[in-house]
């Protein structure tokens, strides 16, 4: 593509196309871009990662079909940034918020004044 900002809105579009296997991958403690990657460098247009048995595989076969409306969703909201995007000189967006360090640890609080034992409660 010669035109710069046509070949943004490719890559948009193409980021935007790998997100949701990579989340799948992550949500099931897997690295996305590296399943991904290896979904990429196949040519079986098949071929996908099945994150519930860790495996890549023929979808089809395996009875893994995304909805057509889901799919078609996705590529039209995809396009639509891209546009959005290319035909944008400027855009204001919030700063990302660094994340801290998650609360520390209580300790042990000795209990709950009151509440003895919570015996008898039929369990």
């Amino acid at each position: 593509v010669d035109n710069n900002d046509q070949q943004v809105g490719i890559e948009i579009v193409r980021k935007a196309l790998q997100a949701p296997v990579r989340q799948i991958a992550e949500n099931a403690g897997k690295d996305g871009a590296v399943v991904a990657g290896k979904l990429l460098e196949t040519k079986d247009t098949k071929q996908g990662y099945d994150a519930q048995n860790d495996e890549y595989t023929d979808m089809f076969k395996a009875g893994i079909i995304d909805p057509t409306k889901v799919v078609r969703t996705a590529l039209q909201d995809a396009a639509s940034v891209a546009g959005l995007l290319i035909t944008t000189e400027a855009m204001v967006a919030d700063k990302p918020e660094k994340k801290g360090a998650e609360a520390p640890d209580m300790g042990d609080m000795g209990g709950m004044g009151g509440m003895g034992g919570m015996g008898g409660m039929g369990f």
